[in-house]
């Protein structure tokens, strides 16, 4: 899937660009082009970023649990 339509930038690239380090918008402007023109494609790259954030605090890529509360 397509992420910019300006800079034919695609899912895969900037999953690729988060992979080697990019953490913020603006890395991937850098490195990638993407929000450099009309910006619709901010709001999908914002949430592939907080997404791998998401993922990066997860250990072993298991989903957090919340701790077990005591039965009353």
């Amino acid at each position: 899937m397509y992420v910019c339509v300006c800079h034919a930038v695609t899912e895969r690239q900037v999953r690729d660009a988060i992979d080697q380090g990019a953490t913020k918008l603006r890395d991937l402007r850098r490195e990638l082009g993407i929000c450099s023109d009309c910006g619709k494609c901010g709001p999908c790259a914002r949430e592939m970023l907080a997404e791998a954030r998401v993922a990066a605090a997860e250990p072993l890529g298991f989903p957090a649990v919340a701790e077990p509360q005591p039965a009353v």
